[in-house]
């Protein structure tokens, strides 16, 4: 191929010691605990929290709730292009690889790969391609091809020798369930994932997963108060052990109680019929402070960042690459 790429794979431990690095995304759930005066004490605190959840369902013999201990690493994917452009590296994406660390036992399970999701492109795609495109317009309009780009690049690296060397399963991001779809319990019941929701229709967001070749489906663990979104390449319920699904659980849903209280940290839980909003006000904060305003306008800042360094300078070479890319 004329134009073609390579993907780079760095990991940096997200511990109470973590510092965002200059090429990770400012608006990723990872760099906001790790910001202003309370950055140590705010990691501690969240650290905490998910050996706590975690424990909480993985309580089989497990008598005083901390018998296991987790251990994060954020997995940063850096796309090279096979040109001598100034910008011939990009920051792709960040995911969250998961350890189970049995602290009876010595032993280490490897949980899944995934769990948080963090991308420039996404970023640019949301923040700056389809507020342009909805400029002066009442009713959302979205591109026929929106997130076909981005699909196809993450798509390529699950199938890539950097990413199938490294990590032995597919990827399962976990994140929060849309305020504007209402989600129905149905009789399936999990023994970690719990009870599963259904929806009518798919979110955007559901919809530009599905451009990354993930399926969705939506369930309330044993203890929450609310059902996660979780996408996957494969079968959910009968690739993961329930160790590894804890592991997603408990990481994932204390990240939420954290950015979304009012859905997560409710005080009452997610009914036969559910639909969750912002706007409620039964429910309790944790101790972690966070900006969701703050937060929306990094995410424009760094839209127009990959517009710059990447869409813009690459265009040609990407939009050949994709014109010979199927959609999977």
């Amino acid at each position: 191929m004329a134009h073609d790429f390579a993907f780079r794979i760095t990991t940096t431990r997200f511990d109470e010691d973590y510092s965002p690095s200059d090429t990770s995304r400012i608006t990723t759930n990872f760099a906001n605990l790790a910001r202003g005066d309370n950055r140590r004490q705010n990691l501690r605190n969240a650290l905490t929290m998910i050996d706590q959840r975690f424990n909480d369902l993985a309580s089989g013999d497990n008598p005083n709730g901390d018998r296991y201990t987790l251990e994060l690493d954020i997995v940063s994917v850096a796309l090279q292009f096979d040109d001598d452009s100034e910008d011939r590296e990009f920051p792709l994406l960040e995911v969250l690889d998961v350890q189970i660390v049995d602290r009876r036992s010595g032993e280490r399970h490897h949980g899944i790969i995934g769990n948080n999701f963090s991308s420039y492109l996404r970023d640019y795609d949301f923040s700056v391609l389809l507020p342009a495109v909805n400029a002066g317009t009442t009713e959302l309009i979205v591109p026929e091809d929106f997130g076909d780009l981005h699909g196809k690049l993450f798509q390529r690296f699950l199938d890539s020798p950097a990413y199938q060397e490294r990590f032995p399963t597919a990827p399962v991001i976990c994140i929060s369930v849309s305020t504007t779809k209402t989600y129905r319990r149905t009789d399936l019941q999990h023994p970690v994932l719990g009870v599963e929701y259904s929806q009518d229709a798919f979110s955007l967001t559901d919809e530009y997963f599905a451009k990354m070749g993930l399926q969705v489906r939506y369930f309330m663990p044993p203890g929450a108060v609310a059902p996660l979104a979780f996408y996957f390449r494969g079968e959910l319920l009968s690739d993961y052990s329930d160790l590894q699904l804890a592991g997603t659980i408990s990481t994932m849903e204390t990240f939420q109680k954290i950015y979304r209280p009012e859905i997560y940290s409710a005080n009452s839980a997610a009914g036969r019929v559910y639909r969750p909003s912002l706007e409620h006000q039964d429910y309790s904060r944790t101790p972690i402070a966070y900006d969701r305003v703050e937060r929306s306008q990094l995410a424009i800042t760094q839209g127009k960042y990959a517009e710059e360094h990447f869409v813009k300078p690459h265009k040609h070479a990407l939009e050949q690459w994709a014109a010979l890319s199927p959609v999977s």
